[in-house]
């Protein structure tokens, strides 16, 4: 469980985050959205280390990571995955050495266990015939899902979404939606999405915050969501209208 109590984050004394509350439970998937600038990446860097909080209190487990030295907190990374917007694959290297990175890099595992890792991860995101292949050789939606098969190798508790579904055509986005939602129920994962997809929102969170002017504005479930009349809420969302049917 993460939970997250009055955060504050700013930069040059320009505030982003102001009074953030909210908790994320074990095993479900929670989406975080809003506009460009709201605050969503700094709240992820935030709950996994990257940034420290001016003011509040971040708990991950029952740890208060603000607290935590410079090892311990390398440590507590060990326990989240990132999918990054982007891929963020290493060019030089095939996609079967991109997964087996973090393998090779924090763990001790001998060389035939990482390959069965990365053999298995591959084959998770149906990937079962790429590990030789570069980055340059695969299709945009390809390289995501070795992007997702890396973001699992060290198999975390908690991973990141960072707009999973961005720059993809739709059937490619229904694919990683998929993908999404069967790691998070086959593994038991806790997901944390920062999404601009209002569709690939709705396909997997569970529950959604809204972030607005560096606050939660709100929080609920997909049903909720479709039951708002929050105006603020609403006026975010109608850009998406014609994907979700509000």
């Amino acid at each position: 469980m993460i939970e997250i109590r009055h955060l504050y984050k700013g930069f040059s004394g320009t505030p982003v985050l102001e009074d953030v509350s909210l908790t994320i439970n074990d095993a479900e998937t929670y989406a975080v959205i809003g506009q460009s600038g709201s605050g969503k990446s700094v709240l992820m860097k935030n709950i996994v280390g990257l940034l420290k909080p001016d003011k509040g209190t971040i708990l991950v487990d029952g740890v208060d990571t603000s607290k935590l030295n410079y090892r311990e907190t390398r440590e507590l990374r060990q326990h989240f995955g990132v999918l990054f917007q982007g891929g963020a694959l290493f060019d030089s290297m095939s996609a079967f050495d991109n997964v087996a990175f973090p393998l090779r890099m924090i763990t001790e595992m001998p060389e035939r266990e990482i390959r069965k890792r990365v053999d298995e991860c591959l084959e998770t995101v149906h990937l079962e015939d790429a590990g030789p292949k570069m980055p340059a050789e695969l299709s945009g939606g390809m390289q995501k899902r070795v992007a997702l098969a890396r973001a699992v190798a060290m198999r975390p508790k908690y991973i990141f979404y960072d707009e999973p579904t961005s720059g993809l055509d739709p059937k490619t986005s229904n694919t990683i939606n998929d993908l999404i939602k069967d790691l998070d129920t086959r593994l038991g994962i806790t997901g944390i999405v920062i999404t601009h997809d209002m569709h690939s929102c709705l396909e997997i969170a569970n529950r959604i915050g809204f972030i607005h002017e560096g606050r939660l504005h709100w929080t609920g479930t997909v049903e909720d969501l479709h039951a708002a009349d929050d105006e603020v809420l609403l006026d975010f969302v109608k850009a998406s209208e014609y994907q979700i049917g509000l």
